[in-house]
């Protein structure tokens, strides 16, 4: 069966590579004409993972009365499992709310603290997670393989005790890390001083005790397991809050109630529900800031770290790699490369998201030609035999959504990946997105882009009358767009609807994505797709062997992926 892992393209080249965080992106915000405070919060508080996720929090969060208030944001510096030993410490954690309901340890996942939470404005943050980077860099490989730890039982505490001499060593990188985040971040970090431990289980019934204690002994400690430190924060305002995740959309009926949208979450404090009806209760939106009230039946109690903001450092934050030894270890890469793979990716950030669906009549001078109104904007657009009005419903990609696909094949290209194959929807961002990565992995003059109009999205999600007027592979070609024009699509554009049937688009999704695999079969061992949010699931998830997701489930999966993104299945 095909295994299926995602790749979260933000993550620059090694040699771009600097703290993981803000670096450069408010810098694009700031070309887009974000105030800087703005840009700042907005990117700290999405974990600066893409300037489109930034902008979506500014454009979310205008009515924020805290919008522009300066209070800095926690942090918390952790150890957090990988591998084998957090499998089963998940499993833990599942079978232990499943058997004996939730305790406090449910409210954040498995983890080791380094340090107290502490505060760091958000003009720090980059010099805040170049200080871990750093910190991580001078200890890397000085820890015991594995960690040693020892299981402890008590009628009010379950926890995995990391052993004294090995503590130590860990209290140590902790305290190096506070030495630097003071020299380049200039805040003020406390180092953990008490024993370090993965809490279990605690505050739970104590008639549970005896059936949650045989679930930990069942964890076999001595797992292979890399350990990453990782930064995490939230909203210092909500600290001592309860969190509630929203379970159904809600309208307002009037002023003083707060509009829901499912999928976000509600911050609640007991002392703000004086006064409040009988099955309402007065909350914080942390999708738009904004207060009001809600009724009580539309939310559910969630885990406190469910609103954290984790700041990614990658694979520079492994602390160590606790697992096979090295020889065997490459062995397994080599024959796990030797498989074939397929690399289903969405578009870069488009120009109709960022600027507007009007964006085509901003760029447009009195004679109806195109002129870069901004700096993300591209320099042109390019030229086909279509109408000009034509770019409204089949937009380009922005300066950042090229750049966001050429460090995707950067990224390929670094890991020693070559492609074979290029498939790609018939929109002009699809078409863009595979161009930049091709160049990104310097194989222009090797492999060429085959349109194929089956990868294009569930056409349900198609505003307006008709589908897209596509500009043509002959056209592309000319517009100096690396195509194949020879190709023959397995779906051709005439076979498309309008409006289609959920079931009608998945069917169609599966079969051309079984149509070229067995085509490639013998011809290539890489295969890339360039297509949409839907397509990383609908060109998936069949073939991993798994049934279909219900249409709900489905939207809800898609509106998930933000901003370019890629996963990779081994075939």
């Amino acid at each position: 069966m095909a295994a299926k892992e995602d790749i979260y393209s933000k993550i620059s080249p090694r040699r771009l590579r600097q703290s993981g965080c803000v670096s450069g992106k408010h810098d694009v915000m700031l070309s887009m004409g974000f105030p800087l405070q703005r840009a700042l919060k907005a990117l700290a508080s999405t974990g600066g993972r893409s300037v489109p996720l930034a902008c979506d929090w500014l454009f979310s969060h205008l009515d924020d009365p805290f919008l522009d208030d300066p209070l800095p944001r926690e942090y918390v510096l952790y150890l957090r499992p990988s591998g084998p030993l957090q499998n089963q410490l998940s499993h833990f954690w599942q079978q232990s709310r499943l058997t004996c309901g939730k305790n406090k340890a449910h409210n954040i996942f498995p983890h080791i603290t380094l340090c107290q939470f502490f505060m760091c404005p958000d003009n720090k943050l980059v010099a805040l997670c170049e200080a871990l980077q750093s910190s991580v860099a001078q200890w890397r490989g000085r820890f015991p393989r594995p960690l040693p730890l020892e299981l402890y039982t008590s009628s009010t505490f379950i926890g995995l005790f990391v052993e004294d001499q090995a503590a130590e060593l860990l209290k140590q990188f902790a305290a190096d890390f506070a030495l630097e985040a003071s020299a380049k971040a200039d805040v003020y970090v406390e180092a953990h001083k008490k024993q370090l431990h993965v809490t279990l289980a605690y505050q739970f019934p104590t008639h549970h005790y005896f059936s949650l204690e045989k679930l930990a002994r069942g964890i076999e400690v001595k797992l292979g397991c890399d350990w990453l430190a990782v930064l995490f924060s939230r909203d210092i305002r909500f600290a001592n809050h309860e969190t509630l995740r929203v379970m159904y959309p809600y309208t307002p009926q009037n002023n003083d109630e707060l509009e829901l949208v499912q999928g976000d979450f509600i911050f609640y404090s007991t002392l703000e529900q004086t006064g409040t009806s009988d099955g309402w209760v007065y909350g914080t939106s942390l999708g738009s800031g904004i207060s009001g009230l809600l009724p009580e039946n539309y939310v559910n109690p969630s885990d406190e770290s469910d609103t954290w903001v984790f700041h990614g450092l990658g694979e520079s934050a492994i602390m160590s790699m606790i697992c096979q030894p090295m020889q065997m270890f490459r062995s397994n890469i080599q024959s796990r490369s030797s498989k074939r793979r397929l690399f289903v990716c969405r578009h870069g950030e488009r120009m109709d998201v960022v600027f507007g669906k009007h964006w085509l009549s901003h760029c447009s001078d009195s004679k109806g030609r195109y002129v870069r109104r901004n700096l993300n904007m591209p320099a042109a657009l390019p030229g086909w035999t279509g109408a000009h009005s034509d770019y409204q419903s089949d937009s380009p990609i922005t300066v950042v959504g090229s750049t966001q696909a050429k460090i995707v094949g950067e990224a390929l290209l670094e890991s020693n990946t070559s492609i074979d194959f290029v498939y790609c929807s018939p929109s002009l961002r699809c078409v863009q997105t595979a161009h930049e990565i091709i160049r990104g992995m310097q194989q222009d003059d090797r492999v060429s882009i085959r349109v194929e109009p089956g990868l294009f999205e569930w056409t349900k999600w198609v505003s307006g009358k008709s589908l897209p007027a596509w500009i043509p592979p002959s056209d592309l070609a000319a517009a100096k767009l690396n195509i194949d024009t020879t190709y023959r699509p397995r779906i051709p554009i005439s076979k498309l609807t309008m409006s289609e049937a959920y079931e009608t688009y998945i069917s169609r999704s599966h079969q051309v994505t079984k149509d070229i695999l067995a085509y490639c079969k013998n011809k290539g061992k890489n295969i890339l797709f360039v297509g949409h949010a839907s397509s990383l699931e609908a060109c998936s998830r069949q073939i991993l062997g798994l049934s279909p997701h219900n249409s709900t489930d489905f939207v809800q999966v898609v509106r998930k992926a933000r901003g370019i993104h890629t996963s990779t299945l081994h075939l």
